[in-house]
């Protein structure tokens, strides 16, 4: 009875995952749905397709397994954080497309909040820059935006959420309003120190806190499933946003410990135990998990591109068919060419925050081909890190920080990529034996909620490297290539 359904919803697609009573994957469902870009800029989702592919892709993977929903001891749920959606509390229907977590749409309000002096009011409290990647300008927009909104949200007839509260709306037929404590902290609405929604926020932003849902452990009762759904309701008891479940998943633990997800984005946590740490270096500061009404804190710093620029060789300069392609290809590329590509297609992440920043290549010849602009694109995605990483060793100081990085994600499966990462960090890479730490992070909350998985303690026991990278660039090439990088960042910021 200790399987455990995984739904891991995603920027491109969304994965159901069964896992068995021994934490091993045994069956997986994907499904892809389209993405929408109505101005430049602008990221949008149909909310009914993130709704329609995860329900369908979880009946796929309990049917795939061979099990039916009783033999289901319970559901964790992993999601894209930021991405936000307003719907009717009464119907069930959104209101407007959902915002994604990439879209640039509040850029020039966000300014204004900077210019008017509220930034360091809202990073005291929630952890977080200002800036559009975050929940709360995309909330105000909507209800700026839709007719009768406001006034609506005011009366309490809407609802907010990020996708995980969206999802467990519909699983429980909106018996269930609720979300967790990592995904309320991606919202620039939720005090962090006080565990609670930020009044003073929500008054700046005219929003409604009727709206917002409630906030509850990473292991709790979210509710249970419609039993026309599955035939069979199922308790879900597991819910963390992608990057906070994958920390979870590579049992990140104890402070000091460092995890380093490739998605679309690049996503770097690091663990600082019960104490909040405060940046001076623009990474943000947010809660890894919280288990027992007790959060733990990490340190965060995002990078907007890393396997979408790989998206990029294939899909807009189409020099590659597959991603696999990409090593190879890098393999074999010109010793005597150093391309430097900064793929600042949206803009810059941590540690820069620069959201008008636009890509660029940088050493090109006559003879700069498909193999040098792979190589390029995946050491980009190495620099990207280091950029992180000496961030976050700037403002995390104790001694105690693991000497290794875990990483985790599609990228992860690349050797080139992630023995550049280890030759440009100069520190060894570890590679997990299950990459699919995301869904695995969930399910483990999920599972150990319900009694049928081991505790924290245990499931740290279990994790195993597949492989580690260890340094193989001297000292002085690292130092060269590295300081190339930071000159070409520059050039960047400085169109």
């Amino acid at each position: 009875m200790g399987y455990i359904l995984a739904l891991d919803q995603g920027t491109t697609s969304s994965r159901g995952i069964v896992f068995g009573p021994d934490m091993r994957i045994v069956a997986t469902a994907q499904e892809e749905f389209p993405q929408h870009y109505p101005q430049s800029g602008w990221v949008e989702h149909d909310p009914s397709d993130l709704w329609a592919s995860t329900a369908a892709t979880a009946r796929a993977a309990i049917e795939k397994a061979g099990l039916k929903a009783k033999d289901i001891a319970a559901i964790g749920i992993t999601n894209q954080r930021e991405t936000t959606l307003v719907w009717d509390r009464e119907t069930g229907k959104p209101i407007h497309n959902a915002i994604v977590w990439q879209d640039r749409r509040t850029a020039d309000f966000c300014a204004k909040l900077r210019a008017d002096g509220h930034e360091d009011m809202i990073t005291r409290r929630t952890g977080l820059l200002v800036d559009p990647y975050f929940s709360a300008t995309k909330l105000k927009y909507i209800l700026d935006t839709v007719d009768g909104a406001r006034d609506r949200a005011s009366k309490g007839e809407l609802a907010f959420g990020t996708v995980d509260s969206w999802l467990i709306w519909n699983l429980t037929g909106g018996r269930s309003h609720v979300t967790d404590a990592t995904n309320a902290a991606r919202t620039m609405l939720y005090d962090i120190h006080k565990g609670r929604w930020s009044q003073t926020i929500c008054d700046l932003f005219d929003i409604p806190q009727a709206m917002l849902p409630q906030v509850r452990d990473c292991a709790a009762d979210f509710g249970h499933t419609r039993a026309d759904l599955f035939g069979h309701e199922i308790p879900i008891l597991g819910v963390a946003g992608d990057q906070q479940a994958a920390t979870i998943g590579q049992a990140c633990f104890q402070p000091g410990m460092v995890k380093s997800t490739y998605g679309t984005g690049c996503f770097v946590v690091l663990n600082t135990g019960d104490t909040p740490v405060a940046s001076t270096n623009k990474l943000l500061t947010t809660i890894a998990y919280q288990l027992d009404g007790k959060p733990t804190y990490a340190l965060e710093g995002s990078i907007f591109i890393a396997g979408a620029v790989v998206q990029w060789l294939r899909d807009g300069i189409k020099v590659i068919r597959a991603a696999p392609e990409t090593q190879g290809l890098a393999e074999t590329a010109d010793p005597s060419q150093d391309l430097i590509l900064v793929p600042a297609f949206v803009g810059l992440g941590a540690p820069y925050w620069a959201p008008q920043a636009r890509g660029a290549i940088f050493g090109m010849t006559r003879n700069s081909g498909p193999a040098e602009f792979a190589r390029a694109a995946l050491e980009s995605v190495g620099y990207q890190t280091r950029d992180l990483l000496e961030a976050m060793q700037a403002d995390w100081t104790r001694d105690a920080a693991e000497p290794s990085l875990r990483v985790d994600g599609g990228m992860a499966a690349n050797d080139y990529a992630m023995q550049f990462l280890s030759d440009i960090i100069g520190a060894p890479v570890d590679r997990p034996q299950v990459l699919e730490t995301t869904a695995l992070g969930a399910a483990w909350l999920a599972g150990m909620r319900a009694g049928v998985w081991p505790d924290m303690e245990a499931f740290a026991k279990v994790w195993a490297v597949d492989r580690q990278f260890t340094p193989r660039m001297d000292a002085d090439a690292r130092d060269t290539r590295y300081a190339r990088w930071g000159r070409a960042v520059n050039a960047v910021l400085a169109v």
